[in-house]
């Protein structure tokens, strides 16, 4: 049997954990070969030795996301590992709950410099070598909270929306490169992001009682939609947002 990413090369950001680490997992697993980056060294060369040990193809780099230079050079190694490079998980991201009067600007720009500018980043860094490899396939995380608001979290929001409409943007700019860009939104995931921004034991409960399935979605879940949208099988999708929310926003 062949994998359904068979001959790709994918880059994912945010690899080391969460929502990444699983896009690492299902990827190699469906026959990509796959450049994990993160900042989170001990836990990214584990996850190597874990996709080594199961017969997947996987090398880790470090990449701060929000740093131009890195970016090029977690480009390069791609490509001077694998040959090309034909795919790209933005997904690195962190939050901050603050309102608006009690987001400072250093904790704004934070937010952006990872969840916003680095998905542009990503895209520019990565665009070159797929456009050499006939095309590619982008898929950018975003969240549900770049599609409704609610009465905090104001520079994960507007970093998020903005992920959005960069996705639309940069889906219509190179469609007749064959470079494909949609965005995934998902609900509240079990993933270190929920410690990490210090979201309460209390507002989590309350995200799963607004979420018709009435639990926290897992990191896999979020991957197979990006299997799916990095696959041949999406060949005519481009510019969509898939929504993995559990219900959340239809309702």
């Amino acid at each position: 049997m062949t994998g359904r990413l068979d001959g790709k090369v994918a880059l994912v950001t945010g690899a080391a954990s969460g929502i990444g680490a699983a896009h690492v997992r299902v990827f190699a697993a469906n026959g990509a070969k796959v450049v994990a980056a993160d900042i989170q060294d001990d836990k990214g060369q584990a996850l190597i030795r874990e996709i080594a040990d199961k017969g997947g193809e996987a090398v880790y780099v470090r990449l701060d996301v929000a740093q131009e230079r890195e970016w090029l050079g977690a480009v390069a190694e791609a490509v001077r590992r694998f040959g090309k490079l034909t795919t790209l998980i933005n997904n690195a991201g962190i939050a901050n709950t603050q309102g608006v009067e009690a987001e400072t600007l250093a904790g704004f720009n934070r937010v952006v410099s990872v969840d916003q500018t680095a998905v542009w980043l990503g895209m520019k860094a990565a665009i070159p070598e797929m456009r050499k490899a006939g095309g590619g396939a982008i898929v950018n995380i975003s969240s549900v909270f770049g599609i409704i608001g609610s009465p905090g979290f104001i520079a994960y929001h507007g970093a998020k929306g903005a992920v959005r409409l960069m996705t639309k943007a940069a889906a219509l700019e190179y469609a007749k490169q064959g470079i494909r860009v949609n965005s995934i939104h998902p609900g509240i995931i079990d993933t270190p992001i929920i410690g990490d921004s210090k979201i309460t034991r209390e507002a989590v409960e309350q995200f799963k009682l607004a979420t018709p399935l009435g639990r926290m979605g897992r990191p896999e879940e979020i991957a197979h939609g990006s299997l799916f949208l990095c696959s041949d099988e999406a060949s005519f999708i481009t510019g969509a947002e898939l929504v993995i929310d559990g219900g959340w926003t239809a309702q």
